[in-house]
């Protein structure tokens, strides 16, 4: 049927979720905000500098001038308001996205985000959601010293109540982000300074969402599984990319969010593979990968064919020596030796 337009509106509809673009990380954080709010009015922005200068990164620039100062609210210096008002605007009905500078400042608002943000929806018998959004910017920077680096994430996956993301792309920050936004549960939502100006494709679709508790395979293989994070997804990829010169197919699993986290994954993997290696930025001791390290030993215990490793920072502040801090934290070449060192076991 020649001209025939029946079901090209469809077509049209499909190819618009498939099309992507190449954007910064920090872009798509953007993209999401801005689409949600002009998706939903209750969703408005809060935190230092978040309207005058986007924020320290720059990552909310251009909102201001779309949806106003009612929407896009610079605050004081004070991160107790900050996570404590969004909180109270969340009970009364918004959907507050809040920025903390940098995630260490999370200690700075430690009462509102543990006691008040994760706790008060349970201990008031469900009478009121707490729909809210911290946004966090975590990790290292290039010398930003031990109270802005830290990776914190452990402290929120050890408090029930707040949901975790990890996103380690633009495409799962703009698909994490928007799921956040649209949660009747409060999401603490980790972003990494690193990969603020990674570039890659991200759907230009604003349908486009990433449900929580939903893994990813970041590369396929046979002979070990790495569960990595963050900034160090990237870098489990390059050292598998380098194994596979001598042989050896590495399987890379980006669990994209710890609160909820998709353990059938990484189990499925490890089933498979026989070896498993955590690795996060985060200190070793009492980092989530612990957490992820005792689940696959208490699910797949008879399927390992060697013991759980872990790889995370030294258990020690991050340095202001921008040289330094890359010692402190994994590294390609610490992750390459370990898969070599755990596949030879």
């Amino acid at each position: 049927m020649s001209g025939s337009t029946e079901g090209q509106g469809v077509l049209l509809d499909a190819d618009r979720r498939a099309e992507t673009k190449q954007v910064s990380y920090s872009l798509a954080i953007n993209q999401a905000l801005a689409e949600e709010m002009r998706r939903d009015d209750r969703v408005f922005l809060m935190g230092q500098d978040v309207g005058t200068m986007g924020g320290v990164f720059g990552v909310t620039r251009r909102l201001l001038k779309e949806f106003g100062p009612k929407r896009v609210r610079d605050t004081a210096i004070n991160e107790t308001f900050v996570v404590g008002g969004a909180v109270g605007a969340a009970l009364a009905g918004a959907r507050p996205v809040a920025e903390l500078q940098f995630a260490d400042f999370l200690f700075c608002a430690a009462d509102e985000i543990f006691l008040k943000m994760a706790k008060w929806r349970y201990i008031h018998g469900g009478q009121f959601t707490v729909p809210m959004v911290l946004r966090c910017p975590t990790g290292i920077m290039g010398g930003a010293g031990a109270e802005h680096s830290a990776s914190l994430e452990a402290m929120c996956l050890h408090t029930p109540g707040l949901r975790v993301a990890m996103p380690a792309t633009g495409s799962d920050a703009k698909g994490l982000l928007k799921t956040a936004i649209r949660d009747d549960n409060p999401v603490v939502f980790f972003e990494h300074k690193m990969l603020y100006k990674e570039k890659g494709p991200v759907p230009v679709a604003d349908t486009h969402l990433v449900p929580f508790g939903s893994a990813t395979v970041r590369r396929q293989g046979r002979h070990l599984t790495v569960v990595a994070t963050g900034l160090m997804v990237h870098r489990a990829v390059e050292a598998a990319e380098r194994v596979a010169g001598s042989g050896l197919e590495v399987e890379v699993i980006d669990p994209r969010t710890l609160v909820p986290l998709d353990i059938d994954t990484i189990i499925e993997s490890v089933q498979r593979t026989g070896r498993a290696l955590v690795v996060h930025e985060a200190v070793r001791t009492g980092g989530a990968g612990a957490e992820i390290a005792a689940q696959i030993q208490e699910r797949a215990f008879f399927a390992l064919d060697a013991p759980v490793w872990r790889l995370g920072a030294l258990d020690a502040p991050i340095p202001q020596d921008a040289a330094l801090e890359q010692h402190c934290v994994p590294s390609v070449d610490e992750i390459e030796r370990a898969v070599r060192e755990l596949v030879a076991l």
